[in-house]
């Protein structure tokens, strides 16, 4: 029988991952509009930073700022205040692709609209009472109206992978077999299950977000962070300095923003 441990364990030969001497690197999941998680994660990250030995400190957050959550705009303007202060690297999610292209493409938008969209759009100061009322066409109008245009080309701003040491960050994950300089966005962005369900090594740890876990995610081949802030109130984030690794959680529990902190192996 295949035993199934054995296939997720790391060979016991092989080095600990690890980021290059002198850095650190902060990885945070899928923050979909949920504001205050993301401010208290901040605060947190920056504190901890702070608390340990000097070190060239990147932040990577996966992906999927938007939709679904309350306050979309309100996030971006988080990062985007956050990244002016410090180095902070920003991939794009499906949920940044679908944004971005529903403004152009009537079938995108539906499906945009469909999966969080509507959230997203109400946070720019879209009149609920409006949108209600509007059809598709009329949705793309007040859509034009109220986004602005600074918001859209930050996000155009985001990057599809960022490499740092023995990790690999994206947003979804990559495709088993193909070279990782050949992987198409789709994949990057989209991908789950083939990816998921792959017990090999993928060369670097592939950290990623896209798909909910209860709680992060720990293999040896790939690390989870998405803990679906916007349906639980947690957003996790993965810290990295040498082969050390610990996990940052905020949570929201019934409007009370608490943040804690373990290690993991």
């Amino acid at each position: 029988m295949l035993n199934l441990r054995k296939l997720f364990r790391a060979p016991a030969s092989a080095p600990a991952p690890a980021v290059p001497v002198g850095q650190r690197v902060y990885a945070i999941g899928d923050v979909h509009g949920c504001r205050a998680q993301f401010e208290a994660l901040i605060a947190a990250i920056d504190a901890d930073d702070a608390a340990r030995q000097a070190a060239e400190t990147v932040v990577i957050l996966l992906g999927d700022l938007v939709d679904r959550g309350p306050d979309s705009a309100g996030v971006l303007a988080l990062a985007r205040a956050w990244q002016a202060r410090r180095k902070v690297r920003i991939l794009t999610g499906n949920h940044e692709e679908m944004f971005l292209e529903s403004f152009e493409n009537p079938d995108v938008l539906r499906e945009f609209l469909r999966h969080g969209g509507r959230e997203t759009v109400l946070s720019f100061g879209i009149d609920p009472e409006a949108y209600t009322r509007a059809d598709l066409t009329e949705t793309r109008a007040l859509m034009r109206q109220h986004v602005p245009q600074d918001a859209l080309d930050f996000i155009a701003t985001f990057e599809d992978r960022v490499e740092i040491g023995d990790y690999l960050f994206v947003h979804a994950g990559v495709r088993p077999g193909v070279a990782l300089d050949q992987q198409r966005l789709s994949d990057l962005r989209w991908i789950r299950g083939l990816f998921l369900d792959h017990p090999g090594s993928f060369g670097p740890v592939i950290v990623h977000g896209h798909t909910i876990f209860e709680q992060a995610e720990v293999r040896h081949n790939r690390i989870g962070i998405d803990t679906g802030a916007y349906a639980t109130g947690r957003l996790t984030a993965l810290g990295l300095d040498g082969t050390r690794r610990w996990l940052i959680e905020a949570h929201d529990n019934n409007g009370t923003v608490t943040t804690a902190q373990r290690s993991i192996a």
